[in-house]
């Protein structure tokens, strides 16, 4: 993995880039970014001139220009460049959302009643909170489905910690 000392904004930015990086469109605009990470578009701009210099980021010029993570920025943040990556189903309450699940990693599975996961997004999850009802899967290998309560959210609203309340496999698409 690699290591570098970024601040909390270019982080940020960082993970909005990779979260909304698809390389079969446009690279990513930084008023794309701006909206991710509550900055306005000349905010993110000047901070990218930091991310080129670390080998993060490349800037694509013209009307279809943007921003693309390089693999180092992938590496950076222990990500694997997913270019068919299966999106599952995220239930809040009633509401179904859409989204790629790069890793759920378990924490305290050997104790029943206090099972904790963190279950990491290709996005940003903004409409979460903690205290919310959630349920994660099937995923689509094993079936698995998740259900459980958000306990905390990631400072890029893209990890959320769940304490987990029921794990099912193989859990049917309902």
């Amino acid at each position: 993995m690699e290591t570098a000392e970024l601040s909390n904004t270019h982080e940020r930015i960082l993970v909005a880039l990779v979260n909304e990086y698809r390389p079969e469109e446009s690279p990513v605009k930084a008023r794309t970014l701006g909206r991710r990470i509550d900055r306005n578009a000349g905010s993110v701009r000047n901070q990218m001139h930091t991310l080129k210099q670390l080998r993060l980021v490349d800037g694509v010029t013209g009307p279809q220009g943007g921003y693309e993570p390089t693999d180092r920025a992938f590496d950076l943040l222990d990500r694997e460049k997913l270019d068919d990556a299966e999106s599952m189903v995220l239930s809040r309450e009633y509401d179904r959302i859409s989204v790629t699940v790069d890793d759920i990693d378990f924490i305290n599975v050997d104790h029943p009643t206090e099972c904790k996961a963190y279950v990491h997004f290709r996005q940003v999850v903004s409409d979460l909170e903690a205290g919310d009802p959630i349920v994660v899967g099937p995923t689509p290998v094993s079936r698995l489905g998740l259900v459980g309560r958000v306990t905390a959210l990631s400072d890029t609203s893209d990890t959320v910690l769940v304490d987990v309340e029921r794990i099912e496999a193989p859990l049917e698409d309902g």
